[in-house]
């Protein structure tokens, strides 16, 4: 299930710069499916600025970012472990 009426991860969206009404962010998630291997922070769609953002909170395992980019990470990798056999 998206988290896309959660004012967190709207926020998280926003930090992005990126659209962030409900709408939006599961368009988003839809249209930049990631392939299992690929990590988050290396996908192409990401410009500099994004791509530190993620980087820079991962390794810092920041408490206010952490849980909302794994979730990001868990939903643009939705449809791969989908096709993962069992």
């Amino acid at each position: 299930m998206l988290m896309n009426n959660n004012p967190s991860f709207k926020m998280l969206f926003e930090q992005l710069g990126l659209a962030s009404s409900p709408a939006a962010i599961e368009l988003f998630i839809r249209t930049h499916q990631l392939p299992a291997h690929q990590n988050l922070h290396d996908a192409p769609f990401w410009n500099k600025s994004q791509r530190e953002f993620l980087i820079r909170y991962l390794v810092e395992d920041a408490d206010e970012w952490v849980m909302l980019i794994d979730e990001l990470n868990q939903q643009l990798h939705m449809n791969a472990t989908k096709l993962q056999p069992a």
